[in-house]
């Protein structure tokens, strides 16, 4: 009779257990992954700062690494998506755009007349190949390896420490400006920026990844080695804020577009190396044409 009367109460306690059991284990992995993403996070910037501490040629080295690697992403992401991209040609492009930023434009003509003319005879010579695919194989080392070259010719462009330190600068205002737009948008995000392609972006956390992309600027202009003011570096800050989230849009729209979350699993906790670079690729140019256009560079 005992064993009866305390059989129903077993249930309830071993549902709770359960239950308690599940949320445990859902927080270690939350916190496992948190581990992971902060670590891989970490190395990434750090051989970033160290590449561009030790010099230009490392610094177009690592970049010329980087392009190739989005742009075979990308080429993976639109093959998806039905298009043959010619991922040689666009792979190599990607490559060398970077490498020839350690040039003169004379050079980086030569790349773009050398990508383009194989690109032609691909074409010609490949009866199977649509004008889609040309497409693709264009777009690929453009929107990569091209974009991604103004981190090289900042690099390049002033002498001494000034170099190293704007460079940095440039794309901390951009790591720093996603880091402050997530905990904004996920402490008082409210109002959804572009739902269809990224849900999780809210106009506040658009609002703090601006707010911390200029503190990085003000910065800049602190440490006495540049002569632009503050008001030229909010500026700077805001705009290049704003493009970098562009380029992360961008990269969402083609990832939803071909129905995929990351570009890739290269960095652990992180995705691809595209999902990486995705802000520094519309925000670095915009910062290097600010520069050149104000008489920084």
């Amino acid at each position: 009779m005992s064993s009866e009367e305390n059989q129903p109460n077993s249930a309830p306690s071993n549902v709770a257990s359960t239950q308690v059991s599940a949320e445990e284990t859902a927080e270690r992995r939350s916190f496992k992954g948190l581990s992971v993403r902060i670590v891989s996070g970490v190395v990434y910037v750090g051989l970033f700062i160290g590449c561009i501490l030790a010099g230009t040629i490392p610094t177009a080295l690592f970049i010329a690494l980087l392009s190739g690697l989005c742009a075979h992403e990308f080429f993976q992401m639109v093959r998806r998506d039905g298009k043959v991209p010619n991922e040689v040609i666009g792979d190599v492009a990607a490559v060398l755009f970077p490498l020839a930023a350690l040039g003169d434009s004379v050079l980086l003509t030569v790349v773009i007349f050398l990508f383009m003319l194989a690109i032609g005879l691909w074409y010609v010579y490949t009866p199977r190949a649509r004008i889609a695919d040309v497409s693709a194989t264009l777009m690929g080392p453009i929107y990569t390896g091209f974009m991604l070259s103004s981190i090289v010719l900042l690099r390049d462009a002033l002498p001494g420490l000034a170099g190293p330190i704007l460079t940095i600068g440039v794309c901390a205002s951009l790591w720093v400006s996603d880091s402050f737009a997530y905990l904004v948008g996920k402490a008082f995000g409210k109002h959804k920026m572009a739902p269809r392609i990224s849900p999780k972006k809210t106009w506040e956390g658009f609002a703090g990844g601006i707010a911390g992309s200029v503190i990085v600027w003000l910065i800049l202009v602190l440490t006495g080695l540049f002569t632009f003011d503050a008001l030229f570096a909010i500026l700077c800050g805001a705009l290049v804020a704003v493009l970098g989230v562009f380029g992360d849009l961008i990269e969402s729209r083609i990832k939803r577009g071909v129905g995929v979350k990351d570009s890739g699993n290269l960095i652990p906790g992180h995705g691809g190396m595209l999902d990486r670079c995705d802000s520094l690729i519309f925000g670095c140019i915009t910062a290097q044409l600010l520069l050149y256009l104000g008489g920084v560079l």
